[in-house]
């Protein structure tokens, strides 16, 4: 697909890997990009900068777990711009400083509505109006954890194996709807939560692995997920981005 003149949503926007796709959709000429998170008040950085590259702005206000605010950001969307072409289900949250299975089961429910249930329903209310606008491509963020055990973040990394296997799901939805699922697996990326200690960051217990090698940027994720939507060979794929390990 090429991405100019397309419009886009990104979940999750606010700062890290969804701020980075949102702006290089901008850059890449998309004609609007729907800028969504469930921190409204650090959205206006993300939207100023998505400006200053070109696109037009729709700041959402969305909590990805709850159904009826997903729906709103997509009817939002449509009514804006006429069309929907992209989807970046990006929004996500871990364990934070707490380990499993300390991690409070309130906590370990919102990982899972956030991570998971947020990424299918953000697909499946995506396809009609993909549909309607001649087709489309979701990528969906997973994580380099989908493959591995990692028993202190042991709920998050079930969401995100969990992301690769509903997208390895979605193949027929290129056939019935013309609409491209796959997902972006990153390793460890230099983003806020990497390096918080409060809730949702996840710095103390990750330090050791961090230190050995070298962290991926938020951009660097960015145009992974640009690639799978610019490639429309690609349908039902979960592509990793790893770490190199740290110069001695």
């Amino acid at each position: 697909m090429d991405v100019k003149g397309t419009v886009a949503i990104v979940t999750g926007a606010a700062r890290g890997i969804g701020q980075a796709t949102a702006l290089a959709l901008a850059r890449e000429g998309a004609g609007g990009v729907v800028v969504a998170d469930v921190k409204a008040a650090e959205l206006e950085q993300t939207a100023e900068q998505v400006r200053a590259a070109g696109a037009e702005v729709l700041i959402a206000e969305t909590d990805v777990s709850d159904l009826a605010s997903l729906r709103a950001m997509f009817e939002e969307t449509e009514a804006r711009f006429g069309r929907l072409d992209v989807v970046h289900n990006n929004a996500g949250i871990g364990e934070g400083p707490s380990t499993w299975p300390e991690v409070a089961p309130e906590r370990a429910a919102a990982i899972i509505d956030v991570n998971l249930r947020g990424v299918v329903l953000g697909t499946q209310l995506a396809l009609e109006p993909m549909k309607r606008s001649g087709g489309g491509v979701v990528v969906n963020t997973s994580s380099g954890g989908a493959f591995v055990p990692l028993p202190p973040q042991a709920v998050y990394v079930a969401t995100k194996a969990g992301v690769v296997h509903f997208t390895r799901s979605c193949v027929a939805l290129h056939a019935s709807h013309g609409v491209r699922v796959n997902a972006v697996c990153p390793g460890i990326v230099e983003t806020p939560m990497v390096h918080e200690t409060g809730e949702g960051g996840i710095a103390d217990w990750l330090k050791p692995l961090v230190d050995a090698i070298e962290p991926l940027r938020p951009e660097d994720i960015a145009e992974a997920v640009l690639a799978l939507v610019r490639d429309d060979s690609k349908v039902g794929e979960a592509v990793v981005v790893e770490n190199q390990p740290r110069a001695q």
